[in-house]
């Protein structure tokens, strides 16, 4: 049987579609790249969707906002919100997913927080810009994110970042408590050891809660600024990391089979899988 169809949906800057396609069709999906002047209508066709990385329309005026004015967009807003399709928002695609008023979603439409520029970067030559492995924690309770269902609750992801605009800030009082509390709040910051602190090294860009990805209300939009695409397989993590992850890329060390195993970052995308294989046998048996 032929995996869910996902499209991968490219805009002018867009610079992660290759190796985005590859992890998600590594777990069991049909992704096809989608660029941004198709038909918006052919969106229809597909099970789910992924906004990948890179700098859309080079981060002018903001980043992912420019994206947010094509048809599109607006193509896909529709499909998710009134059809509850998933969509993954991986970088930029995070950045996107927030201007179009897609998260947080308490009033899906409405822009209700910002990617902000990073705080500075002591050892980067460009202001701010973040391009370093971390770890991240999953922090959101089981069932609150269907792109989460194979990370259980509690677990560090060592995990790739690479953006200057992945503060998430609002103004709104009260709002990152509020999805704190209803679980929203997917993925924080954090040491090796899973301590979430607000410190440079362990959260490099300031991001309020050292928050790294958050989900709507109904758990099938997720936007996240670090790159699971890019943690998908162990031959693609260094062997220097803490933990179990780096553990296992030492022991793999001259075994190519071993190299070509599941890393990390797959399991965002085999949930997707899962959530996706799950709405297909209700629409089967409806």
């Amino acid at each position: 049987m032929e995996g869910p169809r996902i499209a991968l949906i490219q805009f002018p800057g867009s610079n992660c579609e290759a190796e985005t396609k590859r992890a998600a069709e590594a777990a069991g999906m049909v992704c096809d790249m989608f660029r941004w002047n198709r038909q918006p209508a052919l969106l229809a066709d597909y099970d789910g969707y992924i906004i990948g990385g890179g700098f859309s329309y080079q981060d002018r005026v903001r980043a992912g906002v420019i994206a947010t004015k094509e048809p599109v967009v607006d193509a896909l807003f529709a499909e998710v919100v009134e059809k509850g399709k998933p969509v993954l928002g991986i970088c930029n695609g995070a950045q996107v997913l927030v201007e179009a008023g897609l998260v947080p979603g308490l009033h899906p439409g409405e822009v209700e927080m910002a990617l902000a520029p990073n705080r500075p970067q002591p050892t980067s030559r460009i202001s701010g810009f973040a391009c370093k492995w971390v770890y991240i924690k999953h922090t959101a309770p089981a069932g609150c994110c269907g792109m989460t269902t194979n990370i259980p609750e509690g677990t560090v992801i060592p995990i790739p970042i690479a953006h200057g605009e992945g503060r998430y800030t609002s103004i709104l009082p009260g709002l990152f408590e509020k999805l704190r509390d209803a679980g929203q709040i997917v993925f924080q910051y954090c040491t090796a050891e899973g301590d979430v602190v607000d410190d440079p090294r362990v959260n490099p860009n300031g991001a309020t809660m050292s928050m790294a990805g958050l989900c709507n209300p109904e758990g099938n939009v997720l936007a996240m600024m670090p790159h699971p695409e890019r943690a998908s397989f162990l031959r693609q993590m260094p062997a220097e990391l803490a933990g179990e992850w780096g553990r296992k890329k030492v022991a793999a060390i001259g075994d190519m089979a071993a190299n070509d195993g599941e890393g990390p970052g797959l399991a965002v995308f085999t949930s997707l899988r899962d959530m996706l294989m799950s709405r297909l046998a209700v629409k089967a048996g409806a």
